[in-house]
């Protein structure tokens, strides 16, 4: 009976041995593995018995993967390249390396793939360093609080949604509702300021990506930036490294104490390829059919956004992930777990933009929850009431509708309230400086705009920032360098802009108010 047994295990033991050889013909053993199958960005592979996930493997003609899905038959590799010249049996050998990316100065001013190879005409990059792409984040005793502002340029933002150095701002709205725009604005606006930038296009159109290329090499942004393409043709494994790519890029400069923006346009597409990653590699699929952890995929990479201690090298990560919405739903699976991981939203409402109310903020459903302690207190001083007044404006607008006859305090409500509307309008890269919108909001606020007729408040606007730019070059120093808006200089502003008012032949502005003491109207009232 015992001999039996043994030769029965005998015979298993053989059959074995012989699948082995079949497999991995006179190859070293667990180095270098066989294909089994590949297509749709994903392949499979069998024969190794020493494999690590995340490692990286190396296919013939020079195409990566990277092992996902570690089996005891066979390894699921997500593939970083077209697999069209793959065959079945063509040899798969380990690296003994994870993905990683050229870091460093080299970068700047370049195009490059997910993987840091040049995509423009700029040679090879010259870098001295490589990163890996997967990286844990500062732990909370390397981080600082978020202390100092990120000026976008962009009223709306500044003065009611400011944004901070470090601070991780989702934007996210309908299709072509300006999110891109919204975002390479914030962009261009640092060219003065020192902060670099990392644009991160994950899924666009071609199209699209050369866009935005071409208005930073109109604006002179390029030199200060780096752009990262993983394009809609590209396979699924690029789209889902990408972003984890950028973020290695930036934290390499934030180590040497530079301030970064790191825009992620857009992480639906991210989770898109990630869903079609998982699923190819038969991974139980989830609420929508995305894998169970599409969460964490968006955590760990947004979590390297911050603002470092001195120790650690000072620099900061602000994070501006993009986000499509379909029919302004911003309870569906993603936008929702990207607004529990980051420090505000700013929502991009489509029939505002339907009603060239440009940007389309939704003040009332946007929020910054840490750019407030951020925020330059000279635009604390103007700006306080500017949402509240806004939100006021909207509900006695919505109720005004039904025609019902309106006293005369509710009226003036509804003409500032318009007043604000037009001047929260912008140009798609018209940036103002700290001291232009000071002055324009002190303007809408205090009441001194409220005798310009709404349909010329844009050209009154515009000789208040020259008077501003001109005229208050002592200020813009003081509220620049975080100085608080003394009495002083707040009745300089609004002297200034009175008197611009009144060279441009906009009559009295005999309604603006200096302070809350005016006949029970100040900026309260706003």
């Amino acid at each position: 009976m015992n001999g039996d047994l043994t030769r029965e295990v005998a015979r298993v033991f053989e059959g074995l041995e012989r699948a082995r050889e079949q497999v991995r013909p006179d190859l070293e053993a667990g180095e270098v593995g066989r294909l089994l199958e590949a297509g749709g960005g994903v392949a499979q592979v069998a024969g190794f018995t020493d494999l690590a996930s995340g490692e990286l493997l190396a296919f013939p003609n020079g195409l990566m993967g990277v092992a996902e899905s570690l089996g005891e038959r066979r390894t699921g590799v997500m593939l970083l390249g077209r697999s069209d010249d793959l065959r079945e049996g063509d040899e798969v050998r380990r690296t003994r390396r994870v993905v990683d990316v050229p870091v460093g100065e080299a970068l700047l001013g370049r195009v490059v793939d997910a993987l840091g190879r040049p995509l423009d005409d700029g040679g090879e990059i010259g870098a001295e360093e490589r990163r890996p792409v997967e990286r844990p984040a500062p732990p909370i005793m390397a981080r600082a609080p978020v202390t100092t502002p990120l000026q976008t340029g962009i009223k709306v933002i500044d003065a009611a949604l400011p944004i901070g150095r470090g601070q991780r701002e989702l934007i996210l709205g309908d299709r072509q509702t300006g999110k891109t725009s919204v975002a390479l604005d914030a962009v261009l606006a640092q060219r003065e300021t020192g902060v670099l930038s990392v644009w991160c296009a994950i899924g666009q159109r071609a199209s699209a990506v050369v866009r935005v290329l071409e208005r930073l090499r109109a604006e002179g942004a390029l030199g200060r930036c780096v752009v990262v393409v993983a394009g809609g043709e590209d396979p699924p494994g690029l789209q889902f490294v990408a972003p984890y790519a950028a973020a290695t890029i930036a934290e390499r400069f934030a180590a040497d104490g530079e301030d970064v923006l790191v825009v992620f346009d857009d992480l639906v597409r991210h989770a898109r390829a990630y869903r079609e990653l998982s699923l190819l590699m038969r991974r139980p699929p989830g609420r929508e059919a995305y894998p169970g952890d599409v969460f964490y995929i968006h955590s760990r990479l947004l979590e390297r956004a911050t603002h470092l201690r001195e120790e650690e090298g000072g620099g900061s990560i602000t994070a501006l992930p993009v986000v499509e919405t379909q029919a302004g739903d911003i309870s569906a699976f993603i936008p929702t777990n990207l607004i529990s991981i980051t420090d505000g939203q700013i929502y991009l409402d489509s029939g505002l933009f339907e009603r060239g109310q440009l940007p389309a903020v939704d003040v009332g459903r946007s929020v910054s929850r840490v750019g407030g302690k951020a925020q330059l207190p000279a635009f604390r001083t103007v700006a306080a009431d500017l949402r509240l007044a806004y939100s006021q404006y909207e509900e006695l607008e919505s109720f005004a509708r039904f025609g019902a006859r309106l006293d005369e305090e509710t009226q003036r409500k509804l003409d500032r309230g318009r007043r604000v509307r037009q001047v929260l309008r912008q140009g798609e890269g018209d940036h103002l400086s700290v001291i232009e919108q000071i002055a324009v909001l002190l303007a809408t606020t205090s009441g001194a705009l409220d005798s310009v007729e709404t349909d010329r408040v844009t050209e009154a606007e515009a000789a208040v920032r020259e008077a501003a730019r001109d005229r208050l070059t002592e200020v813009a120093e003081r509220a620049a360098a975080g100085e608080t808006l003394s009495e002083e200089d707040r009745e300089a502003v609004l002297s200034t802009v009175r008197e611009a008012l009144a060279e441009a032949g906009f009559g009295k502005t005999e309604r603006a108010r200096e302070g809350p003491d005016d006949e029970g109207e100040g900026d309260g009232d706003a």
